[in-house]
């Protein structure tokens, strides 16, 4: 019988490994970089990095955030990543086991991750993520219709089609509502096509969710930054993601409870 902790040890190794694949995503595309080619190199210095210092979590900590050659100054968000990815293994594994749906959800979450983080770092959400996302929704959807607790796979497709629909529509429409009220660019393209993915795989109850919630989280961090920063943007995919992943713990739960409240 298998020691109970090697899965979970397996699993942090691996989400780490993962983390790492995440941080390239983070950095390059922004910058319309491949993120296979060139291989990992300084930011800096452009040097290839030895394998040897681009082991996972522990290279940051031995060479003390710094580069081998240049000892330029290596970004936190390195280590941060890689730690978030294999909590999150780990927190998904404990959760579902090694199951499929598990491993749908898992990949879900970290494209949520970096999608949150680039959007932080750069007022932007790549296409490259949520467009191949909305696709991947929609058909594992209809491959796996338990993701939206249907039955068959054409209940498990229309359940799906119309959460990316009320997800983008709902952004979109409330941007364009917005724009014409405040003179401005209220909603970015970005945010709609990021809730037309989260729509694809948590269906329209997610999205009734994620919404709330996001706006809820978003408006409070708002008047903070807004007033005690003195930040005049602050993107909202950070917490439409945050929502999003919140509803595979603790809002699908909620959300089939009111339903049945309301008698739904």
């Amino acid at each position: 019988m298998i020691p109970e902790f090697i899965p979970f040890t397996a699993a942090f190794l691996f989400g780490s490994i993962v983390g790492s694949f995440l941080n390239v995503c983070i950095f390059r595309l922004p910058d319309g970089e491949s993120v296979v080619f060139p291989g990992s190199h300084c930011r800096a210095c452009k040097k290839l990095i030895a394998w040897y210092d681009n082991i996972p979590l522990f290279s940051y900590v031995f060479l003390r955030g710094q580069c081998r050659h240049c000892h330029a100054h290596i970004s936190r968000q390195y280590f941060l990543i890689e730690l978030t990815a294999a909590f999150l293994f780990v927190l998904f594994y404990h959760i579902f086991g090694a199951t499929l749906v598990g491993g749908i959800y898992l990949v879900f979450s970290l494209a949520l991750l970096v999608e949150a983080v680039i959007d932080l770092r750069h007022q932007i959400i790549p296409d490259e993520i949520t467009l191949p996302g909305i696709i991947l929704g929609l058909l594992l959807s209809g491959l796996i219709p338990s993701l939206q607790g249907q039955e068959n796979w054409m209940n498990g497709l229309g359940a799906s089609f119309l959460g990316a629909l009320a997800g983008g529509g709902f952004l979109f429409a409330a941007g364009f509502l917005a724009e014409k009220i405040m003179k401005k660019e209220a909603m970015g393209g970005g945010d709609v096509k990021l809730m037309a993915m989260i729509g694809a795989f948590l269906g329209w109850p997610g999205v009734l969710w994620t919404i709330f919630v996001s706006s809820v989280l978003g408006s409070a961090a708002g008047l903070y930054l807004r007033f005690k920063k003195g930040e005049q943007y602050i993107p909202y995919g950070p917490y439409l993601a945050l929502a999003a992943f919140m509803y595979l713990f603790y809002g699908k739960a909620f959300v089939q409870w009111y339903l049945a409240f309301l008698g739904l």
